[in-house]
């Protein structure tokens, strides 16, 4: 892994030595893809405009949160920022990396949680626009632009995590495929027509399940808070 790890802080030293007008972007970038978005912004625009498409965001917004909580228990992956000290290499190379105020997260990094959050959340908004596209238009580059957005849109958010130390590179890339695998396996299984109580219900139980798992791995002699 010191391998990989040390692959992935060379590729962050390349991303943070880019045009200096690319660092405030990739800041937005990775602020804005907070996980928190898609619940407090994600969630009301869509639901606003569509409620069955609005619905799937929330649901698979919170079974993607609550699953990226227990892989990371599982996986660990350590963060880049810290990484680089506590493994030596920058006391034994020459290590050219800037910190920011979003660089210093801490807990496990595997996999990303902005971008397997924001993958499996965005999905269905996604499909439904392409969905829209295919009934407006025979143009295959027309139906296929919402998905060419949202690949970019994770593109954009991954580097931005590496770019400001809070993931190495195949942290990134698990977090995508995670959250677009989830998003595609959750879509056919939304709960529309349940009440709001059902989703304040599952969510709690989302919250006593995590919390069950956490002293399961806990009492299993794994120290998650490493």
């Amino acid at each position: 892994m010191d391998a990989l790890h040390t692959a992935g802080i060379r590729f962050a030293e390349a991303l943070q030595s880019g045009p200096p007008w690319l660092e405030n972007f990739w800041i937005s970038v990775t602020s804005l893809a907070d996980p928190k978005c898609i619940f407090t912004v994600c969630f009301p625009l869509t639901y606003f405009l569509d409620r069955k498409v609005g619905v799937s965001v929330l649901w698979i917004g919170l079974v993607s949160e609550w699953l990226n909580v227990v892989l990371k228990w599982f996986l660990f992956g350590e963060r880049p920022f810290w990484w680089v000290h506590e493994s030596g290499l920058a006391s034994k190379e020459l290590v050219t990396l800037r910190q920011f105020p979003v660089s210093c997260e801490t807990g496990p990094g595997d996999p990303s949680g902005h971008c397997m959050i924001t993958g499996a959340a965005l999905w269905p908004l996604v499909t439904a626009l392409m969905a829209l596209a295919s009934r407006r238009s025979r143009s295959l580059a027309v139906k296929l632009s919402p998905f060419g957005a949202y690949a970019l849109l994770l593109l954009a958010v991954g580097l931005s995590r590496v770019f400001v130390l809070a993931h190495f590179p195949h942290q990134v890339v698990s977090g995508i495929l995670a959250g677009a695998a989830l998003g595609w396996g959750l879509q056919a299984h939304i709960p529309a027509a349940r009440s709001p109580g059902f989703f304040i219900a599952a969510a709690l139980a989302l919250l006593l399940s995590s919390l069950a798992v956490r002293s399961l791995v806990i009492a299993a002699g794994i120290d998650v808070d490493w």
